[in-house]
């Protein structure tokens, strides 16, 4: 039987690293296990902001891959300051404490890009996707962002040829918090606002990856939504052995904006407090960490209880999960933060370590750790109860009793969100 052809438009592609390159990374996996072939449309010289070059072992053989060239505006600034590395990164200063070369480049993306530095890739792309699409009888394009620019290739794809057009949001749009840091006029605020409901409200399928960003856009469009939340895979593996001290791990890129003073203050009142928690605690920082994060540890005390990683592969970043005591998890204290669900939210449900996560209220992230009971949830308000539940987690370790016993997790694996994917693919 001749599977279904589907076109899948994406920015983020192996070599890349990062949690973007995950999802569809995984689905290309497992779709054609549901009678749908996948053919990836991705840049043949991206700028990634960071690359993990494992992930290339991770790509299906016999997927079809094309590739073309996209005309990047952080090839050129790249020249000039080191400041866009950093900036494409997502790493943005506090505005007082922003250069003015910073202030410029977040104002010439802002209102110069919209509606993002990818804009240069929509017209090649429509010219080249819409003779292959003609061509090769593809009657369905998936297009996925950030960046979203990528969805402006579906919208003109969709306008010429009347393809099936899915539009897959990782992240909001207009909503997400960095947006707000990009010094928009009110004109390019106007525009991207623009863009976003034309978006909405031409694509046949919107697919989002939580219920906050669901009841956002259901005041713009009535189109169809899903949810298909980002998820995990079984990784490969050898025997994993936990760590000997008490090992409070953060993975991933730990942004400044995210800085928890009330879990440092916790930490450095538990090693005032108590001897053998001075003695055995350790923070593993496993990732990108932002310039203030350092200086607020340091302010605490703690600078000689971190152990400062830096990026690592995604093999390596299991690792590190699955042998911590326990999985740090913060979120920016915004509403604005509700429907960000980190990807390493889901390989930390199956890592069977127990998630301290600090973030906002009425979070998706805080409904998924209490349905799953692998963790426990705090607010920035929580200080004394947070202190409470790291002394109890450390207590448990010295008796070697630190467990979880997760329930419900089967629904984010890969493959069962793969099935719900097809299923969207073939109504």
């Amino acid at each position: 039987m001749n599977k279904k052809k589907v076109l899948i438009i994406t920015y983020y592609w192996p070599p890349a690293g990062g949690p973007g390159v995950q999802r569809w990374l995984k689905f290309v996996k497992y779709l054609p296990q549901y009678g749908i072939e996948p053919i990836v449309y991705c840049p043949s010289n991206p700028i990634y902001p960071q690359t993990d070059k494992s992930l290339l072992k991770e790509v299906s053989n016999g997927i079809t891959i094309l590739k073309q060239p996209i005309n990047e505006p952080y090839k050129v600034a790249n020249f000039f300051s080191k400041d866009s590395k950093t900036i494409s990164k997502g790493i943005i200063p506090e505005e007082k404490k922003q250069t003015l070369m910073q202030k410029a480049m977040l104002f010439i993306r802002g209102n110069f890009f919209i509606p993002d530095a990818r804009k240069n890739w929509i017209k090649p792309s429509v010219r080249y996707l819409s003779t292959y699409i003609a061509d090769f009888n593809i009657d369905t394009v998936i297009t996925t962002g950030p960046p979203h620019s990528l969805h402006i290739i579906g919208l003109k794809l969709k306008k010429q040829l009347d393809i099936n057009w899915i539009a897959d949001f990782r992240d909001p749009w207009t909503t997400i918090g960095y947006h707000k840091q990009l010094k928009l006029t009110n004109v390019a605020a106007n525009k991207h606002k623009k863009l976003e409901k034309e978006v909405l409200n031409t694509a046949n399928t919107i697919i989002v990856t939580s219920e906050v960003t669901k009841k956002e856009f259901q005041d713009i469009t009535s189109k169809q939504i899903e949810v298909i939340t980002n998820g995990y895979d079984i990784e490969k593996e050898s025997d994993i052995v936990l760590d000997t001290q008490f090992t409070l791990s953060h993975i991933g890129s730990f942004l400044s904006k995210r800085n928890p003073e009330i879990l440092w203050q916790s930490l450095h009142e538990l090693i005032e407090e108590h001897q053998d928690f001075a003695k055995y605690f350790r923070l593993n920082l496993v990732g990108l960490v932002g310039e203030e994060i350092i200086k607020t540890i340091e302010r605490y005390g703690l600078t000689n209880y971190v152990n400062n990683i830096g990026y690592v592969s995604h093999i390596e970043s299991v690792k590190y999960q699955k042998k911590s005591q326990s999985l740090l998890l913060i979120e920016i204290d915004s509403q604005d933060t509700k429907a960000i669900i980190p990807g390493k939210l889901f390989e930390y449900l199956v890592s069977n370590r127990p998630i301290i996560a600090i973030g906002p209220t009425g979070s998706d992230v805080e409904s998924i750790i209490k349905e799953t009971k692998t963790g426990d949830y705090f607010y920035y308000s929580d200080l004394e109860t947070l202190k409470s539940k790291i002394l109890s987690h450390f207590n448990a370790f010295k008796t070697k009793n630190l467990e979880v016993s997760p329930i419900g997790v089967e629904k984010y694996s890969r493959e069962n969100l793969t099935k719900k994917l097809s299923e969207v693919i073939f109504k």
